[in-house]
This record gives structure tokens, sequence and C-alpha cells, in this order.
């Protein structure tokens, strides 16, 4: 491709970057019982030695509660560490850099999956209200969502994602990523229709910021400028939306209260019709430019922008200044070698194993379309 702005160091936290292209989280289901496996450190350093600038992490849930998929990963034990602690170590040995991805489902839970069978405990949420449409696969029946019951302290659940922020440095990741979009935990605190909270928690712009900043504080305490923040404004995604000057008042607060954390960067989640499903005929999301929006609120921290970027239209945002540098998502699954792949003008041409994105083959077969897309020929 022509231009190489894409291609020059930037420094995020305390890490250098060697190119300005990461790979943005993807749920791809092959923990064991929550637990990292081999398959997957093989995954990873693939994607490492295939150039990725950054790595983030798969949502790593921060509590068994908080869990929305089967064999997602989690850090809430000393066996988790360890676990991570093997693919850190792999990724680094490969020459790449990784952050986890922490998140918490709320609402977007289901009390039939089997990990939250084994909590023992309720679905929580900001408030008592279900999100609209969705359905469980993985469930007899392929149900709903249900309605939460609503979280009493919020400071317990804020405690847990320090909790797995400190056992993500002692797992050897370079960072950490909140996962504050698609219509999880964080979203459903910033977004009034789900969050009707009276008390400090709710209500106004300042109050249904609050628990996204004080996580955010939390993370900043255990890894110092190396916190990332992804946030999705457009929402769409899991009944999520608000209308647009609602939408720029309650994100433009957040951003810019965030940004004076001293953040590494923060994902802005382009607004996409593929990710926002109709409910009862109607789309939830607010589609407007979330760069132009709230750049002007991002004075600190470096700024990527995720869903749908080209290396071509990356290349134009990072060299104009729009952006400090892009995170792609999809193409990383079918292709390991990405970056390579964009340096050496190569296509993007393997097809993806759609069955086997997010579950495994089979018992004995974790490995079909997870780790077994070719590289190509340079």
């Amino acid at each position: 491709m022509s231009g190489n702005t894409l291609f020059t160091p930037l420094q995020v936290g305390t890490t250098t970057m060697k190119n300005r292209i990461g790979m943005s989280a993807l749920t791809r289901n092959r923990a064991q019982d929550t637990y990292p496996t081999e398959v997957m450190k093989e995954y990873y350093v693939q994607r490492a030695l295939g150039g990725a600038g950054l790595i983030v992490s798969e949502g790593i849930l921060i509590n068994r509660q908080g869990t929305a998929w089967d064999n997602a990963p989690g850090l809430w034990d000393e066996k988790h560490v360890a676990g991570w602690k093997k693919i850190t170590d792999a990724v680094h040995a490969a020459g790449g850099k990784m952050y986890a991805q922490l998140w918490h489902a709320g609402r977007l839970s289901h009390p039939d999956t089997p990990q939250h069978k084994l909590s023992g405990i309720p679905i929580y949420a900001p408030s008592a209200i279900a999100a609209r449409g969705g359905k469980f696969r993985q469930i007899p029946g392929e149900p709903g969502y249900v309605t939460p019951k609503a979280i009493g302290d919020p400071w317990i659940i804020a405690g847990y994602f320090k909790r797995a922020a400190i056992f993500a440095k002692m797992a050897g990741f370079d960072g950490v990523e909140l996962h504050g979009a698609s219509g999880n935990l964080i979203t459903q605190f910033l977004d009034y229709n789900s969050n009707q909270r009276t008390d400090n928690w709710g209500g106004s712009v300042e109050n249904r910021s609050r628990f996204g900043l004080v996580v955010l504080r939390s993370m900043v305490k255990v890894f110092g400028p190396n916190v990332g923040l992804k946030i999705s404004p457009a929402g769409g995604y899991n009944d999520i939306g608000m209308p647009l000057q609602d939408t720029l008042n309650t994100y433009s607060y957040f951003i810019s209260e965030a940004d004076k954390l001293n953040l590494a960067y923060i994902t802005l989640v382009r607004y996409s019709p593929k990710f926002d499903f109709p409910i009862d005929g109607k789309r939830r999301g607010t589609d407007h430019n979330v760069v132009e929006a709230y750049r002007p609120f991002i004075r600190n921290a470096k700024l990527f922008v995720n869903t749908d970027v080209t290396p071509e239209e990356g290349e134009q945002l990072v060299s104009s200044g729009k952006v400090d540098g892009i995170f792609i998502g999809f193409s990383w699954i079918t292709h390991p070698d990405l970056v390579k792949r964009i340096e050496h003008g190569k296509p993007l041409n393997n097809i993806p194993n759609i069955p086997y994105l997010q579950i495994n083959k089979s018992e004995d077969d974790w490995s079909t379309g997870y780790t077994d897309y070719p590289l190509a020929v340079y």
C-alpha cells in the first residue's frame, strides 16, 4: 500500500508499538472451563509473529458471574494467572506486546449458562431492566435476556475489576483495556435506558459516568499509564442507544474525565448497521461520526478507531492526524499475518470458517477455524 505512516512506531503508556495497527479483542471461546489453553497460546503467538503492533486479548471475565459465553476466559484465581502467563511470555518472546481486556457482561448474561450456574448468584445490572433482542443459542430453547437484579453496591463489582487488573499484572500483560463498549456493564451504567437508578450511580451524566470512572481509576492504580479504554458511543449493539444530543452530552463528559487519568489510549468504536439489529422494527443506535465528535475531548491519551477500518483508510486517518492508530478485528481472525500482508501488498483472501468462529469443532478439535488459517507466501 502507498504511504507508510501506519508502520511508524507509537508510544502508548510505557509500551512502544512497532506499528500503528493493533489487534482488537475478539471473542473466540477456546478457554476450557475459563482457563487459558495451549491452543490459545498458539493463536496469539501467530498474530504476534504476524506483526500486530499491540494485541488486545479477547474479553477476559473478571468473575464467573459476569459471563455470556461458554469457554470464555477468566482472570479471578491463580490458575488463570498461570495460564495467561504462559501466553504473555510466548507473545513477548515472539516480539509482541499484549494488553488484557477486562469485562463484565452485566444484564447480557443468562442464569442458565454453565458458568453462571456455578457462580450461584443472580444476573446483575445497574437497574432491573432487561435488554431486548438477543438469543442464547447454546442454551436449549434459545432463550433471550432475562430481567436482572439491580446491583446493590457497585463498589463491589468495581473491586472485581481491580482484582482482575492485579492478576493481569501478575500474568505479565503489558497493560489492561476496559471494555466499555457493545452494551456491556460499563455501557449499561452510561445509558439512561438501562440505568434508571436514583442514587449516586444514576440520573445525571456525572452519576451515570461514575461507575466507569471508578473502575478506570482502580485499574490505573495497578497499571499506571498502561490502561486503555474501549467505548462505543453510537450504541446499537445489545439494546443500547440514546438520542444524539444525550449521547454527545454523556460521552463528551465521560471521555473528558477519563482522559484526565493519563490513560494509554482510548478506542472509539464506530457505528455499524450490521451490529445494530432492529428491535420492534427500529434500530437502537445513533449514527454519528465518533472521531469528529469526541476527538476534541481527548488531549492526553492516544486515539484509536475501530470497526470496518481498512488499511487504506487507516493510513489516511493517521497521516492526517485525526487518529494515532487503528484497531482491526475480524481480519485478524482470518489472517494471522495481517500486518505483514498489508506491508507487502498481499491480498486478504482467506475465507472465514463461520461455524467455528466462536465455538470449537469438537471436544478433541479446538483448532479448526482458530489456528488453521494459512499465511501468505512472501
